[in-house]
């Protein structure tokens, strides 16, 4: 079988929506299912948006992976300490609907809010990764004890300062890396911030827990300038077996257009977006080679 077949490929809700909530989660996730996915992303933006049960009822046989989102004022560094302790409980949520939906991991940019951007020299990049590991600490013992992976996402250069390559990550994490602290990357920021996205996923190795794709364009994946061969090959080197799963967003939705960039629509619709990016997964092989998509080719 293709090492791509045997894993999941699935997409983010917030292609659709943003928040997803307990009434609009049950209907997106049938259609979500009925397109063809096999896992889906549940971006959990505010404790309680969601709950567990309602994950549960409505997979449709889907895998369920979770997402966190660091907004304003959820920081774990450089910050007093409630804004500290309140970020810790957010993650704190976050770990506890994963195991309660039966999601393996939960991922995202989990040391900074996105879009708080400094300058620092090395020694104080040093001291912030020191105080990012003290304040990760904890939650990585409660990801552990609750049988959750921690991914921690770098992003871009104009989302963040603090982490935005493969190595920066494994430098930041450190000694806290293992079985419940590992790497959730994205096709789109390695795109911006590594020479080769491939080698960046083989520095990344072991410890890569999670991979989001789209399009260079943050588009569906695909027809795109992305090297997917590379990629692929890159993934079944380091033996990665976990999900494929489509981020992208609406230009429909204000909060969510402004908080991504996104100021035009990238596809048609965005259940054209999705639907074009699974057809794109799926025509891909072991040997990372696909089947390109013409344009108004909707297999």
């Amino acid at each position: 079988m293709d090492s791509i077949s045997q894993r999941p490929l699935g997409v983010n809700t917030w292609v659709w929506t943003s928040p997803l909530t307990d009434a609009t989660l049950p209907p997106l996730l049938g259609s979500i299912a009925t397109m063809g996915f096999d896992a889906v992303e549940l971006p959990l933006e505010n404790i309680g948006d969601f709950a567990a049960e309602t994950v549960r009822d409505s997979l449709h046989g889907m895998h369920p992976y979770l997402v966190g989102a660091m907004a304003p004022g959820r920081d774990l560094v450089c910050a007093d300490s409630a804004t500290i302790l309140g970020t810790q409980r957010y993650l704190s949520a976050c770990i506890q609907l994963a195991h309660d939906a039966g999601a393996p991991s939960v991922c995202g940019p989990f040391y900074s809010s996105t879009g708080r951007l400094w300058r620092m020299d090395d020694d104080e990049r040093a001291s912030v990764y020191e105080q990012l590991r003290r304040n990760l600490a904890p939650l990585a013992d409660e990801a552990a004890g609750a049988g959750v992976v921690l991914g921690i996402e770098p992003l871009n250069r104009y989302e963040t300062s603090l982490i935005n390559t493969v190595d920066q990550a494994l430098d930041a994490l450190g000694p806290l890396l293992g079985p419940a602290v590992g790497l959730a990357l994205d096709t789109y920021h390695l795109n911006i911030e590594e020479r080769s996205s491939a080698d960046a996923i083989l520095r990344a190795g072991k410890h890569l827990v999670h991979l989001q794709v789209c399009g260079n364009d943050r588009g569906a994946p695909g027809g795109d300038q992305t090297d997917w061969t590379g990629i692929i090959e890159a993934l079944d080197a380091v033996g990665y077996s976990g999900p494929l799963n489509i981020e992208s967003f609406t230009s429909h939705n204000a909060s969510i257009a402004t908080a991504a960039s996104i100021w035009r629509p990238l596809a048609e619709s965005q259940d054209r977006l999705a639907h074009d990016g699974l057809a794109f997964l799926r025509s891909l092989t072991r040997s990372g080679t696909a089947t390109p998509l013409l344009q108004g080719d909707h297999r």
